[in-house]
């Protein structure tokens, strides 16, 4: 009988060594992401849990402090406060539309880079030309601009072609002066009603500017134009562009004219979208 006690006696103890203390303090939730991780609710088979030790579970008297509200250190708090909201003037949905999920761009990360979407042909960005430059001068050192032509159809992807072929021609030092190249592309066809709708037609344009005709073929069939055509393509596509001029800021935010209202309320919205992507 006495080793049927003792048995009992001997179980009892094991048991008990694997329940939770009672006294233990729950955490609070916080309007924020949790600062501490929680304890948890129940021991392994093999050993007691080990007891977390918040600032206020310290004190002598554990038995009324969980029955006391959690205090954080001050360190803790101040993690807690929460930043000041920042007021943006406009909305997306209305004077910007997000793209989901985020999508390439050209450059690298290094800078946030906004990209205009554009065709020769197109009026609106004949008029937007000389204000997106002028901007692009100003713009944050932050940022980045660059120009992306659409080739919906077998004209604009000619002129993408155009476009290209001077860019790749002025990074090689043969054409000296880009920016007047793209304005004279841009009045050959709107004021002179060239359309420039022949590889011919744009090889004279080429000429007038110092480009022999053997640069010229060179780098109109090159691997790398051909190449900048396909990102090109790829770029309209994913950002979904269904009119031109837009702009893409850092492969997130897409915006116009159409949405903007107005040229100048458009070059607010990049200043805007640039700073959002400065403090993210």
């Amino acid at each position: 009988m006495k080793r049927i006690i003792l048995l009992v006696f001997v179980f009892a103890l094991a048991s008990c060594s694997r329940e939770i203390p009672s006294n233990e303090v729950t955490k609070p939730e916080t309007t924020l992401e949790k600062m501490v991780t929680e304890a948890p609710t129940e021991a392994s088979d093999e050993e007691a849990p080990p007891e977390l030790v918040e600032e206020s579970a310290a004190e002598p008297d554990r038995a009324q402090a969980k029955n006391q509200p959690l205090l954080l250190a001050p360190e803790k708090a101040l993690m807690i406060a929460a930043a000041p909201t920042r007021k943006w003037n406009f909305n997306e949905g209305q004077d910007y539309h997000r793209l989901m999920p985020a999508q390439p761009t050209v450059g690298g990360a290094d800078k946030i880079e906004v990209a205009e979407v554009f065709w020769y042909g197109c009026p609106h960005c004949y008029d937007f030309e000389p204000k997106i430059k002028a901007w692009a001068k100003d713009v944050s050192t932050k940022a980045r601009f660059i120009q992306i032509p659409v080739v919906w159809n077998p004209l604009a992807r000619l002129h993408a072609r155009l476009y290209y072929s001077g860019e790749v021609l002025a990074k090689n030092g043969k054409l000296t002066d880009i920016t007047a190249f793209h304005a004279t592309v841009f009045n050959e066809y709107h004021r002179k009603r060239n359309r420039l709708s022949s590889k011919e037609a744009i090889q004279e344009l080429f000429e007038s500017f110092s480009i022999s005709r053997e640069d010229f073929l060179t780098t109109w069939d090159s691997f790398e134009v051909n190449q900048k055509i396909n990102i090109a393509n790829d770029l309209v596509r994913r950002y979904n562009i269904t009119g031109v001029p837009a702009v893409v800021v850092n492969g997130k935010y897409r915006t116009g004219a159409s949405d903007a209202g107005s040229y100048p309320k458009l070059l607010k919205i990049l200043d805007e979208l640039i700073e959002r992507e400065t403090i993210r």
